[in-house]
């Protein structure tokens, strides 16, 4: 209980399986039939049964009727077979049941040794990049380079796994894979796709491995470097470098001292970069370039009139390889990917979008990581500049944050040198109205939605963030965390009706919580009116997300404590107490009713006003009549419930309510 604690965004799988469904009778016969045509001596066949395969496995509700017929031990041969197209649609087909299926299946294809055909294709073409593998025939204007295209969906295929199971992670490692792996990204310039897949794989696979940190040499590290510093100004290049910027945060250990200060002002520079876009605004003008270019006549519709009608795209190296009926073969990245390649100006919005979120979650976890010691900072701990930027860390008249971390002076220095905090309290407002209205009404636009929405939350989990780990004369001072707190406050009631998104509850209230915690610890007076927490903890308190609840318990306690010292809050400070036990004794989850406890202790330690509120809403027999019952549910619901840690928090509640109680009871005896 008490004070929050930082969040650490982990990458996790895309597409999590919901619970096992049990085949259907036609899925059943599709899968036998597709299965069964795996084996077929025509590699046509064989790679319209992957590519139809590959479309099915994005239903979820078909993937067990080709898990329980061995579907990986029949696809994975399939990415050595002697036809390139074969071995990409084979792999296009197991990387959707990777993304598609989560965690379990991900696992069963490591048990039925996916890893070893995987190995040996990206392993080969890594050796065979340089080749020339273009296809005779062009596919949407363009030649086909097979062992590209192959790598990409390998490479996806190793992210999803190696996200999900260790056992992948260690094969990844022992196996050498990283150098095939950096090997793709020296395409990044002519094929930034490869190079998106290739740095995402190398973010989850560079995430708390330690045993892969030696293979990192100077000429790995080169390459990231290279990309880095790429001069591209498109989205997806903005994405490109955002990624590795987060794989080289990842690698921090393997950078020589001397080097580390210009590495994290270069990964905080590519951060200030893709956060300082405005996404809103490249909506609206994305869109009307969309429309520009439909009305030019190169509209999506067209061209795939043109894909179903012709043979556009070779299906084999056979030139004369016959048209295979009843079915449309996946093609390129937009199945897989599920954006149409035609698709350019959503791309390149998608990518932004990935790109703020990417770096908004990396600098959470740069706030997560342990103190550098003195001897890893030394190389600008002495710094002119950072008294520099500390004099200049609050913009006058903005009343916007632009304070950095106070972890160190190197990355105060960076963090203020780049704008990040100003950055990212952007990010935490509403998204444009004009930009979701045009979500609203594009249905290939629509999904946009959500990931501005992911956006402005991993942004307030950010400034959670940096609030937890910075004292107030980093943050701007007093009139600073007043203005963040009529931000925070608009930010919940701005609208008729209190916010019922859990993921946005869950991260302005953390954000409110963390803000609160460090104005009452320096004393600075709160702008939120007792009425408006109230209201905000009534309707907090029925989120089915228990991390909402535990939050806004504890805003409550915080305030409370706040205005026990004041003078006349006695009749708030009653409503507040009720609340409180109200929770403690009916909240079906321990962790918020102890929560809740905790903040009865805070709000009712001391002050004459919260003696008399307490007397009034007979605080003391209430709790000393709630005590065993408390026990009773710690002993019956602890084990098994909660994690090891929420049971010592528990164990501390339970002593503090003891002493708390006989505090009371002396408090009673002395007022006699």
């Amino acid at each position: 209980m008490g004070k929050s604690r930082a969040r650490r965004f982990r990458r996790e799988p895309r597409a999590p399986a919901g619970p096992a469904q049990q085949p259907h009778g036609p899925d059943e016969e599709a899968a036998a039939e597709l299965l069964e045509k795996l084996q077929h001596p025509s590699a046509e066949v064989r790679e319209y049964a992957c590519a139809s395969i590959s479309k099915l496995l994005q239903q979820q509700h078909v993937i067990p009727a080709f898990v329980q017929r061995d579907v990986v031990r029949c696809l994975g041969p399939l990415l050595m077979d002697h036809s390139l197209a074969v071995r990409e649609t084979a792999a296009g087909a197991l990387r959707n049941l990777s993304a598609c299926g989560g965690f379990d299946v991900c696992d069963d294809m490591v048990t039925n040794d996916i890893m070893t055909p995987l190995v040996a294709l990206l392993k080969e073409c890594s050796t065979g990049l340089d080749a020339n593998h273009l296809s005779p025939k062009k596919c949407r204007g363009m030649n086909k380079n097979y062992v590209e295209d192959i790598a990409n969906e390998a490479i996806n295929l190793l992210w999803n796994i190696c996200e999900c199971n260790n056992t992948a992670l260690y094969i990844f490692n022992k196996e050498g894979c990283l150098e095939a792996v950096l090997h793709y990204m020296k395409k990044f310039a002519t094929n930034v796709d490869l190079a998106i897949s290739v740095a995402n794989c190398l973010q989850a696979v560079t995430e708390d491995n330690p045993d892969l940190l030696s293979s990192f040499n100077a000429s790995a590290q080169q390459i990231l470097e290279t990309v880095m510093l790429s001069p591209e100004s498109t989205m997806k290049y903005i994405l490109l470098r955002t990624l590795i910027a987060g794989t080289i945060w990842n690698i921090r250990d393997t950078i020589p001292p001397g080097c580390l200060g210009s590495t994290v002002n270069a990964i905080l520079k590519i951060f200030s970069e893709s956060l300082a876009i405005d996404a809103g605004e490249t909506i609206i003008r994305m869109s009307e370039a969309e429309k520009n270019r439909q009305k030019l006549g190169v509209e999506a519709e067209t061209e795939e009139n043109m894909i179903d009608t012709t043979e556009n795209c070779v299906l084999s190296e056979d030139d004369n390889m016959e048209e295979i009926p009843n079915g449309k073969l996946r093609r390129e990245n937009d199945v897989s990917d599920l954006l149409p390649s035609d698709k350019w100006e959503l791309k390149e919005v998608t990518a932004l979008l990935t790109a703020q979120q990417t770096a908004l979650e990396i600098i959470v976890n740069m706030c997560y990581s342990e103190d550098p010691s003195d001897d890893e900072w030394e190389e600008l701990s002495s710094s002119d500049e950072s008294d520099l930027f500390m004099e200049n860390s609050y913009n006058e008249g903005s009343g916007l944050l632009l304070s950095p971390l106070c972890l160190s002076d190197e990355v105060n220095s960076a963090f203020l040198n780049n704008l990040i905090p100003k950055k990212i309290l952007e990010k935490t407002a509403f998204p444009n109205s004009v930009a979701l209205d045009i979500c609203m009404h594009n249905p290939s636009w629509k999904p946009l939605i959500k990931k501005l929405n992911a956006v402005q939350c991993r942004a307030l989990t950010c400034l959670q963030s940096i609030l937890l780990v910075s004292d107030v004369d980093c943050l701007g001072g007093a009139s600073a965390l007043q203005s963040l707190a009529l931000h925070l406050s608009q930010l919940i009631f701005s609208k008729t009706e209190l916010p019922t998104d859990t993921e946005f509850l869950e991260a302005v209230t953390s954000a409110l919580r963390a803000l609160l915690q460090t104005m009452a610890s320096k004393n600075i007076s709160q702008c939120m009116t007792p009425e408006q927490l109230l209201a905000l903890c009534e309707a907090g308190i029925q989120s089915n997300n228990a991390s909402v609840r535990v939050n806004v318990v504890s805003i409550l306690g915080i305030s409370g404590s706040v205005l026990a010292k004041e003078q006349d809050t006695a009749e708030t400070l009653k409503m507040i107490g009720k609340f409180l036990l109200e929770v403690a004794m009916k909240e079906s989850s321990l962790v918020v009713a102890g929560e809740a406890l905790d903040a009865l202790f805070d709000v009712f330690a001391d002050g004459k006003e919260a003696e008399k509120a307490a007397l009034q809403i007979k605080l003391l027999p209430t709790l000393k009549e709630f005590q065993p019952v408390f026990r009773t549910r710690m002993r019956k619901e602890g084990k098994g419930q909660y994690s090891t840690d929420q049971l010592c928090v528990l164990d501390n509640v339970k002593m503090n309510l003891r002493r708390f109680i006989a505090y009371q009871e002396t408090l009673g005896k002395t007022s006699t």
